[in-house]
């Protein structure tokens, strides 16, 4: 079963499983219902929505399951254990994310349809949370999300445009189903001395394919409506694109397995090594004064608690990223406001989404290409908030358009803030504690969100709405959050660009020559 199960199908089923659970970038599909139904004003809807934002950015929990289910990490299994210790896996935490999913989103579905009485509050945000936390355990496994949110709104636009309703009982099942059925495949597999970075790169490439395609079939739909016939070719296109990284998946391995097989010697020669942890080299620097600093910085949460740059860090996502959020989750009312129609405004969410995803993915990239000629990686981070500040303004204007360029915008600084955040919280902090330091720092988006989406965007918006249907049209309905919001991001952007000098040095002596030592 080699063929089957081996790195390369578990890198496809992953980019599966994580294409079916982007759903809390789709939340301005079925707010509109969800407010109409549940008799919600828009502080209470964006409350819910925060709630979906906490659940979406909470991983302490799977990743407490995943180092309980894989006793040996990233590790092969030890030849001395026994096969029934590898019963455990990645598998169960990708269990637990489909049925957070389908639990959460069943229940936002009964209760528009009338399946069920109208839950309290905040029963509803449990539903919330619980939904986009499944969406965590699934990401703890894998990594491929960014996309999913632009792919998923294509098939609402395919098969129940119209019908969000249908569409929550859609996000409760497919990303169950397809977990299920890829589960297995997602395991820890023994790593292989041979060249991965060229089957990464068709990985890679067909994703920007799929991106250019996304791109080309919205341009269509709104140039006018598509019909069925049209729709449903378009999607299987869209299908055939997402099926390919199973084919990249078999040449992969078959290839592997001819250079395998053609050095026979070098195989057998090869010592039966147990796991065991090696003493880490400890290397120094000695700077232009002669103080001599530790290339490897490993600090504990209390230890990077008690540090001025964690603090930047949690303010810069407070602010940089809790006002990324407030824009998507308010996008449907925005829209509407300044009359856009529902398949523009869906439209408009997966271009978000896909901008959102080519910021993670271009983000590292363009990073580590500054970080190579000597510019510490906070730069970028600082330089994609000054752009964030011009989204915001640009919404608030409420020129003709501004509903296309704002979003983009903040959609790809928020995608590379995202990349961005993790590596420089391990490269100040250390490796050893970075998944706990950085969870921390990441709580800090949803708390932004909070304040800034209820206390801000809804609080604004109910007062310039109309009572009866709570609904309000024009550009006034937002000007002033987004006024504010962009002040907010301005703040961020001081806070980075002071993180910026203030590590300059850290980053020319420790990390740069860090690189330097690992290259040689």
């Amino acid at each position: 079963m080699d063929w089957l199960a081996n790195r390369w199908t578990g890198v496809a089923a992953g980019i599966w499983i994580q294409w079916s659970c982007g759903a809390s970038y789709t939340f301005s599909i079925y707010s509109p219902l969800l407010k109409s139904t549940q008799n919600y004003n828009q502080s209470t809807l964006d409350t819910v929505s925060v709630f979906k934002d906490i659940g979406a950015n909470f991983g302490v929990l799977s990743g407490l399951l995943y180092s309980a289910v894989t006793p040996y990490g990233d590790r092969p299994l030890p030849s001395n254990k026994s096969k029934w210790s590898s019963l455990g896996g990645p598998w169960i935490v990708v269990v637990a994310g489909a049925v957070q999913i389908f639990v959460g989103f069943f229940f936002i579905w009964a209760s528009v349809v009338g399946l069920i009485h109208q839950p309290p509050v905040p029963v509803m945000c449990f539903f919330a949370w619980l939904a986009a936390n499944g969406q965590a355990f699934l990401n703890t496994t894998n990594g491929f999300l960014g996309l999913s949110g632009a792919i998923l709104i294509q098939l609402y636009h395919t098969f129940f445009d119209g019908d969000p309703a249908t569409f929550l009982l859609m996000l409760a099942c497919l990303p169950a189903t397809i977990s299920v059925l890829f589960m297995f495949l997602v395991r820890i597999y023994q790593v292989q001395d041979c060249d991965y970075k060229k089957h990464l790169d068709d990985f890679s490439v067909v994703t920007i394919i799929i991106v250019v395609y996304l791109m080309f079939i919205i341009v269509l739909q709104n140039f006018g409506s598509l019909p069925y016939w049209a729709g449903v070719f378009t999607f299987v296109i869209l299908m055939v694109l997402l099926a390919s990284p199973f084919g990249i998946a078999v040449k992969a391995y078959w290839e592997d397995s001819r250079i395998f097989s053609q050095a026979p010697s070098i195989e057998t020669a090869a010592p039966s090594i147990e796991y065991q942890e090696l003493p880490r080299e400890e290397v120094q620097v000695q700077d232009m004064s002669g103080d001599v600093l530790p290339l490897e910085q490993e600090m504990n949460l209390l230890q990077a608690m008690c540090t001025v740059e964690f603090w930047m860090l949690f303010v810069t996502m407070i602010a940089g990223l809790g006002s990324g959020l407030s824009m998507i989750n308010n996008m449907s009312q925005i829209g509407e406001s300044l009359g856009y129609s529902a398949i523009e405004i869906g439209n408009m969410v997966s271009l978000w989404s896909m901008w959102n995803f080519l910021g993670r993915f271009a983000g590292g990239r363009v990073s580590d290409y500054i970080m190579q000629r000597g510019w510490p990686r906070p730069l970028l981070l600082t330089v994609t908030l000054g752009f964030t500040i011009l989204g915001h303004l640009i919404i608030a204007s409420g020129f003709p358009g501004n509903f296309y360029l704002g979003p983009v915008l903040v959609g790809i600084c928020y995608g590379t803030n995202w990349s961005l955040m993790p590596t420089i919280t391990s490269e100040i902090f250390g490796v050893k504690h970075m998944g706990t330091i950085f969870n921390t720092i990441a709580a800090s988006s949803p708390l932004g969100s909070y304040i800034l989406s209820v206390r801000v965007v809804g609080y604004i918006y109910d007062k310039e709405a109309n009572k009866e249907d709570n609904s309000c049209f024009g550009i006034h309905c937002f000007m002033l959050s987004f006024l504010i919001l962009a002040g907010v991001t301005f703040l961020a952007f001081l806070v980075s660009l002071a993180l910026y000098f203030r590590t300059r040095r850290f980053y020319k002596l420790v990390v740069l020559k860090r690189l330097k030592h690992y290259a040689r």
